[in-house]
């Protein structure tokens, strides 16, 4: 491996722009870059569909359908504050599709939330839940907040003042919200108690990813990580490659550190690699897992850790390893830093990590992508099951768990490399075309489209 250890960036590894940029970012936030800022997510969610509707010679009005959410809401949400005084937030719920059942997806807190990543998250959580044959849609929901900046009070506040928003448009049967960027079990806690007062009786499967103690499930706290560590699993199995080798990770927030433990435990290999948003460190001896997760957690950042290199943190992108974990937000491999990307597995954790042309670039180089559809499908498939459990109210073992989620994702990599093999196209497409036909087989049977 080869590496710049100039000075550690002091923004987030979470930004996709090259070191090129790295200045003009500066005070624009985790999604501020010129470069994310020229990809608009929804936009690049309708071309996907429309590439993979090509393949699939589907016609115009299911296309059409496909490419837009059948339903949106947005609303203002006032709160009161600490000091007594109102905010008005701003937020977001939007389903893109019931074709295949119940929506599902996150809720996501934070400043810069937009409709059209809204949408095109719910459109991608349509395609994830039925590439991994869920009987579920997509759906997604946000709130323009920072709640880095609010008090715990605060946060309970908003989370349910959310939900009465909401309340009349989810459900069990309807759309199932969980956890996503700056939000997590407890906000799920506090929203299923606001809905079940709404409603006056008990739906715990409202929502998951919740404690255990109120309905949670064995097993989703790793769930995402777990389901990218099988994917490798399978990768490395079809391409021949040593899973023991090295491997690196790009954000090391939750995601992160759990495929980070999982990975050693799993599979066996070298961290060599790993950054997060102070910056990157290296060290080709390796790096003990639980240590940096503690180290982390005690410090709050992978800078400093006792006996690694500190390096650039979009350095690890370019790291020279079997396997990269790109575990932060969208768009962080893209035209300006894809030439120089030399893993061999690329394994995406977080939503859309891989612009569209370096798609083609990765394919055309001969590194094999698990698309976020399939990697990041874990979380989900686990979600789904928490869903089951608390209809039933019988719950699994963590085994049961473990092995349901293993057949899942397994089943799901190799559907996709059968479609990359009949339609030679790259494995993203391949994704699409496995999960928009299914989508679009459920349209028709109901009668929506011929």
């Amino acid at each position: 491996m080869h590496w710049s250890a100039g000075i550690v960036g002091t923004g987030s590894c979470l930004t996709p722009a090259g070191r090129a940029n790295r200045d003009k970012t500066q005070g624009k936030g985790i999604r501020g870059t010129d470069i994310m800022d020229s990809y608009n997510s929804f936009h690049v969610l309708q071309q996907q569909i429309r590439e993979a509707a090509a393949i699939l010679n589907l016609d115009s009005a299911t296309v059409e359908f496909l490419s837009w959410p059948q339903r949106e809401y947005r609303f203002t949400l006032p709160v009161r504050m600490d000091d007594g005084t109102f905010r008005i937030f701003h937020g977001y719920r939007v389903q893109h599709s019931f074709a295949r059942g119940p929506a599902k997806g996150g809720i996501r807190f934070h400043p810069d939330e937009t409709a059209d990543t809204i949408r095109a998250l719910a459109g991608w959580m349509t395609w994830k839940t039925a590439i991994v044959d869920l009987p579920l849609g997509g759906g997604k929901g946000g709130v323009i907040c920072d709640p880095r900046q609010m008090s715990e009070r605060e946060l309970e506040a908003v989370s349910r003042a959310y939900v009465r928003a909401v309340a009349r448009v989810i459900g069990l049967e309807q759309d199932v919200p969980a956890p996503d960027v700056y939000t997590n079990p407890q906000t799920m806690a506090w929203m299923m108690d606001e809905y079940e007062t709404i409603r006056g009786r008990h739906q715990p499967g409202a929502f998951t990813d919740k404690p255990l103690q109120v309905g949670g499930t064995e097993g989703r706290r790793d769930a995402t990580g777990r389901g990218g560590v099988i994917s490798v699993r399978e990768a490395c199995r079809v391409r021949g490659i040593d899973p023991r080798g090295t491997f690196a990770i790009q954000g090391f927030g939750n995601a992160g550190q759990r495929v980070a433990l999982l990975h050693k435990q799993i599979l066996g290999g070298r961290l060599v690699a790993a950054c997060d948003s102070r910056g990157g460190i290296v060290s080709e001896g390796g790096i003990d897992p639980k240590e940096l997760v503690t180290y982390k957690l005690r410090t709050g950042s992978v800078v400093g850790f006792p006996g690694a290199t500190p390096v650039d943190r979009d350095d690890i992108l370019e790291a020279e390893v079997d396997v990269l974990y790109p575990a932060a937000l969208e768009n962080a491999i893209n035209g300006d830093n894809v030439a120089r990307v030399q893993a061999r597995i690329i394994c995406e954790l977080a939503n859309g990590p891989t612009t569209p042309e370096a798609d083609v670039i990765l394919f055309e180089k001969g590194i094999h992508v698990i698309p976020d559809l399939v990697a990041s499908a874990g979380g989900v498939t686990v979600s789904y099951f928490e869903m089951v459990q608390d209809s039933s109210r019988f719950f699994w073992t963590e085994e049961e768990v473990h092995r349901r989620l293993d057949q899942r994702i397994s089943t799901a990599y190799h559907s996709v490399q059968k479609a990359v093999r009949e339609k030679h196209v790259h494995p993203r497409l391949a994704a699409m075309v496995v999960g928009v036909a299914r989508v679009a087989q459920a349209c028709k049977l109901r009668g929506w489209v011929s």
